[in-house]
Formats: structure tokens, sequence, C-alpha cells
């Protein structure tokens, strides 16, 4: 029986979502961070519970053969490069893996990932940092991440991922604030001012911003702030403030003060310009966009005579590098600032056939139905948390001809599928893209196909005579419920988890779903439902 502090040797035969590599010990799964498929290791026990363990590496007795060292000094500590001991070959195969996985076991769908696309750049190729900044014990300033699972900012000024530049000005930025007396904001009493330093780059223009996030109206000495940027680095063109005064875990607030230059820096993707604004969404790899946009375009086979509906346009991107082909594009977004810089990017491109307008799935539906008009491809490219079921239904009532879906979770994208296939849409084609190389996260996109009435037959299912799935097998509840208590620090029910296990499609029987005498079930909140997913991944359910 495994206890807590045993050492065993341990074969590494899998990785999870996150990038713990996992093995197995007397028939229970034990997780290990910072393994790779094929170790032999020695492993210490730190925790153990009825149906997994967890551990940490005491030695390496035989290495994998896609082991390599981290040239990270961090690495093991920081959130972001999980792959980094790992050869980029192998990352690139566990991916395509990971969603190929994650199409079949959650989607249930028969779909194979065509391939994986990358680029030869694995460093220095993220446009975008967003660096916490903190104090330790002792009065030092931090500037770096947060460490996994935690709210400890790792320091770290030269991450391998972001611009090598990006360095110089965040020594600039701290020198700036001990200069002029800003202080520093603590997440533990919720004082101080400066919270973030949140950089951008256009790689194709050079063009880089600075955009200061603060716990307050201003800051004191922003001429002298401005002096000392441009001093660090003459392609600064943007020096921003960003309010955000709440206790909030979301970074940006939503007023902003231009301290210096424009409110924008200028980029070149797919052959256009874009304007881009702190609030702006735009991908962190350029050049890893224009591998993902030109797969979504040809899934789209759009031409001429085909008229394109972009749901979660942000600023334009993916449609506007479809005008050219397209007879119209119409745009969609909920954000009216990205709503105003998608028609400036428009406008910047001279493309006439691109219109956008603030709304939801819904109201683009309506408004289709008013206008008398049908979109032939609608594209999706939502948040992590993929589409709500509003806007699959809204989706679904249009009725195009092809979806094009675009996800960076392929959990989410294969729960969207699944109900899409319930409504009539098929999975015809899959890809997935490394955007995000040396982490764990994966880009991918499908083409979801409108089914014709004489292509398929339905078949009613008894699902009472079906047996309970493989997945329900693998934790009890109580053990989910322990696991979110324990990492997020979050208390679930049984009901909400039924919630997210039947969005996962992992059967439920019915009463799961119910609450006793009650007219109106309470419906699992966000960020329970992602502490629960999380759970699910982590003992292999999904």
């Amino acid at each position: 029986m495994l206890k807590k502090n045993d050492d065993i040797v341990l074969e590494i035969t899998g990785l999870t979502s996150m990038g713990s590599g996992v093995g197995h010990f007397e028939k229970m799964a034990v997780f290990v961070e910072g393994a790779v498929i094929g170790d032999k290791l020695s492993v210490h026990i730190i925790k153990v519970k009825s149906s997994y363990a967890v551990g940490i590496i005491n030695k390496i007795i035989k290495p994998s053969k896609h082991r390599i060292p981290s040239d990270c000094v961090v690495s093991e500590k920081c959130g972001g490069c999980s792959y980094r001991h790992i050869s980029y070959s192998h990352e690139l195969e566990i991916k395509k893996q990971g969603v190929q996985d994650a199409l079949q076991r959650i989607g249930g769908l028969d779909v194979e990932v065509e391939e994986i696309l990358s680029i030869e750049k694995i460093n220095n190729y993220r446009n975008k940092g967003q660096y916490p900044v903190g104090m330790n014990s002792l009065g030092q300033t931090l500037i770096g991440f947060y460490a996994k699972r935690s709210h400890r900012i790792v320091d770290c000024r030269n991450c391998a991922l972001a611009p090598a530049e990006f360095e110089a000005i965040l020594k600039t930025v701290e020198r700036w604030s001990a200069i002029a007396g800003v202080s520093i904001y603590s997440d533990e009493n919720k004082k101080g001012i400066l919270r973030h330093i949140y950089l951008r780059k256009a790689f194709a223009t050079k063009e880089t911003m600075v955009c200061l996030v603060i716990n307050s109206e201003t800051v004191a000495k922003k001429e002298l702030l401005t002096k000392m940027l441009l001093e660090a680095d003459e392609t600064i063109v943007s020096v921003i403030l960003n309010i955000n005064k709440k206790d909030t875990n979301v970074i940006l607030g939503e007023e902003c003060e231009t301290v210096f230059g424009k409110d924008y820096i200028e980029d070149i993707l797919c052959g256009l310009k874009f304007r881009i604004s702190p609030l702006s969404f735009y991908q962190v790899n350029p050049a890893g966009t224009q591998l993902l946009y030109s797969r979504a375009k040809q899934y789209a086979e759009i031409d001429k005579t085909k008229t394109v509906l972009d749901l979660y346009c942000g600023a334009g991107t993916i449609g506007l590098s479809m005008a050219d082909s397209a007879k119209e594009i119409i745009g969609v977004e909920i954000i009216p600032q990205a709503v105003e810089n998608a028609k400036e990017n428009a406008r910047l491109n001279n493309i006439e056939n691109a219109r956008f307008f603030c709304d939801d799935a819904s109201g683009a539906a309506k408004r289709f139905a008013c206008e008398g008009l049908k979109p032939d491809v609608i594209i999706l490219d939502p948040p992590r948390k993929g589409c709500s079921g509003d806007v699959i239904d809204a989706v679904v009532e249009m009725n195009p001809e092809r979806v094009v879906y675009v996800s960076c979770d392929s959990a989410t994208l294969a729960r969207d599928c699944k109900i899409f296939a319930s409504k009539g849409y098929k999975t015809v084609n899959a890809t997935a893209v490394d955007m995000f190389p040396r982490t764990t996260h994966c880009e991918t996109v499908v083409l979801l196909s409108q089914r014709r009435p004489d292509a398929h037959i339905d078949i009613k299912l008894d699902l009472s005579e079906v047996d309970v799935t493989a997945a329900e097998t693998k934790a009890t509840y109580q053990e989910i419920k322990d696991y979110v208590l324990e990492k997020h620090g979050l208390k679930v029910s049984t009901l909400y988890i039924s919630q997210v296990k039947a969005k996962c499609g992992i059967i439920e029987r019915e009463c799961y779903n119910k609450g006793e005498g009650k007219s109106r079930v309470p419906q699992c909140p966000k960020e329970k439902e992602e502490a629960i997913m999380d759970a699910l991944r982590h003992f292999r359910m999904v």
C-alpha cells in the first residue's frame, strides 16, 4: 500500500494536459512534475489519495530519449514553459495526440487530426508580455511570472519566449518606480500602485508599446518615465497607463491614459496592417497566426459569392485576412473598443467589403434575419471556455454551410463539436497549430460541415440500457471535491460536478442534474466549472 514519504521506482508512461508525468505503481496512478515519457525515476511520494498519488523526482535513474537539459533557470518554478526539458519534436507529438484524444474521448468524434503545424522559431516568438510586479520579504522588487498554481511571483526579466529587448524595459520601469516613489502593489493587502507591466511588440514594424497597470488614477513623474523608457528602447512609440483599482485577477482595467505617443501600435499580419490598442485581442505568435489563419481560410472554401460571419471577431484580424476572397465579411464582437479597432483596421487596408458591429451571437442572428441575409460560412474563435449553448443555437439557426472553429482549448472545442454534431454539423477536418512552443498550450482549427438529410441516419439509443462509461469509474465525487478544494480552494457540490461531467459527455443519471423539489436548478459558476474541468483532466476522465 503506497504511503506518503515512500520512495519508489517509477516508469513514466504518459503526460497530463498540464505537463505532469504519469506512471503506475501497484495499479495506482502517480503524477510527477518535470517527468518525461520514457523516464525511469526514483520518486518521493508527497501525497496519497484513494485513486492516485503525487510524487517528486529524487533521481533520474534512466532518462527518456526525449529528455533534454532545460535552458531556463526558472522553468521548473514558472508556470509557463512546462515542456522546456522535452525535445521539441516530441512536444509536437504530445500536442497532436492531446488534441486527438480530446476530440475522440470528449467529443466522441470520428475525425483524425491531419497534422500539427509549427514554425522553426521556438524562442522569442511572443509579441506580448504581461509581468506581475510585487515585493519579496526583503523588500526587493519582483518582476516576472506567477509560479504554477499560485500568485507567488517568480522573478524573471529575460524570458526566453519574449523579445530580448523587453528585459531593458522592465529594468527601466523598476528604476523609475524607485525614483518617482511609485509603490509596488501587494496582492495580500491590496495596497500599492504598480500592479503589472504590460508590453506589446509589433515584429513587422518594430513598434513597441509600454503599458503600466496601476491601482490609482495616475502616477507621479510621467515625463521622467517617458524619458527613461525612450533612452532604454528607441522603438517605443506608445506609453500608456491602464487603471485597474478592482480586487480581481483580471489584469487590465477598462480605462487607459496615453502618457506618450499613440494610443496603439501598428503591425502587419497576413499582408494587412493592424492597429493594436492595449485592450485589443491579438494573437501572440504572428508567424504561427499566419499558419492558423491560412488553414482556417482553406477550410472555409470561400469565394466571391460567399458571405462570411466572423463571430468573436476582436480587432477583425481573421475576417479581414479572408476579405480578398469573399463577397462580404461581417464581424461581430461584444467589446465596443475592439469593434472600433476592427472598423479602423478595415479602413487602414482599404477593405470595403467588411463591416463590424457590437453584439452577441444571438443578436447577430436576429440582425441577419431582419436583413434577410444568410451567412455561407461562420468563423468562431471564442475564449478558452468555448461557446455557450446560446451561441451554438444562434449559429445553427443561421444555417451556414460551413463552420470554421478556432480554439485554444481542445477540451472545450471537443465538447462544442459534440453539441454541433447533435444539431446536424459534422466535424470533417482538424488541424493542430503549435502557437505556443515550450508550453502545454496548443491551438486547433476544425471544419464543421452541415450534414444533408440524406447523408446520415438517425438512430435512437436508450441510454438507460448502456453501462456507465469508463471515465465515470476513474474518480469518485468525493475525490473530485477533495482535489478541487486542495488545488483551487473551492468547495463544489455533487450537482455542480455532475453538470460539468454532462457537458463533457460523461453520462449521468437523471437525478444528478436536478435539485429535489426545486423549480430552478442552480448552475455551476464559471470559476467552479473551470476547477472541476481541471480535476476531470487530472483524473484523465476527459
